[in-house]
């Protein structure tokens, strides 16, 4: 899992996002920071709290393209 942290044109305060690897939003920030930094520290302290699995798909599109290059 991750930690990134977006704003909006309407919203320009920052808020933190935790994603799997496959892109599904896990939980999402509704306090508003500041700085990208201090949205990025308070959502990384929440995942640290959670207990959640990333249950995505593994892999990567990089060792996928690198099979096809061998002929896979």
């Amino acid at each position: 899992m991750q930690v990134t942290a977006f704003s909006t044109a309407a919203r320009p305060e920052w808020r933190w996002r935790i994603c799997d690897y496959g892109g599904e939003t896990i939980e999402e920030s509704h306090d508003r920071f500041l700085t990208i930094a201090a949205a990025v520290a308070q959502g990384a302290e929440r995942l640290a709290h959670m207990n959640a699995v990333d249950r995505a798909r593994g892999g990567s599109w990089r060792l996928d393209n690198r099979a096809r290059r061998r002929g896979r």
